[in-house]
């Protein structure tokens, strides 16, 4: 009998911390951090990513209209959903934070509802601090024409250097 439960102590054990994985450590120039309410880290309680890391993450690229580019612009860049996938992020809200410290609340079904991506290139090119890089927060406006739209501008975060994951 105590062998058994030895046994189911050990299994609880080893389910418990297959859940809480690590990530592989960035080995080039950390580009994005996550913090909050993740169960996969790589560095003291976040998660640390460079950019072969998130090109390795399903994405999608997508051409079309926003209110920061003229005309038809290709953004390409793994899906947010991906990346919270990959980090075992578990809340409501996602405080995506910028460079320059502008920081906005967006719901985390807007990551699971619509295939928002952070876009890693535009038209093609890597995209500098000077034009909205390293990451740029993109709503997939070509195919859910109704979030073209203020409330989901203003969650459109350009330089993003961090997300939160907040319950």
């Amino acid at each position: 009998m105590k062998f058994l439960i030895a046994a189911a102590l050990l299994g609880a054990l080893s389910v418990s911390s297959a859940m809480c994985a690590s990530l592989e450590a960035p080995k080039g120039a950390v580009i994005l951090t996550i913090t909050g309410d993740i169960q996969n880290t790589n560095a003291a309680n976040t998660a640390t990513f460079d950019l072969a890391m998130l090109q390795a993450l399903a994405g999608r690229q997508a051409i079309m209209d926003t209110p920061w580019t003229d005309g038809a612009t290709e953004f390409d860049g793994p899906y947010l959903q991906s990346v919270l996938q990959a980090v075992g992020a578990h809340g409501k809200i996602l405080r995506i934070k910028a460079l320059n410290d502008y920081s906005a609340d967006v719901p985390m079904a807007d990551a699971t509802d619509y295939e928002t991506i952070l876009a890693l290139k535009m038209n093609g090119k890597s995209m500098s601090v000077r034009d909205k890089g390293p990451l740029f927060m993109i709503y997939p406006f070509d195919k859910n024409h109704e979030l073209y739209n203020e409330k989901y501008f203003s969650r459109s975060v350009w330089q993003i250097k961090e997300i939160e994951v907040v319950d």
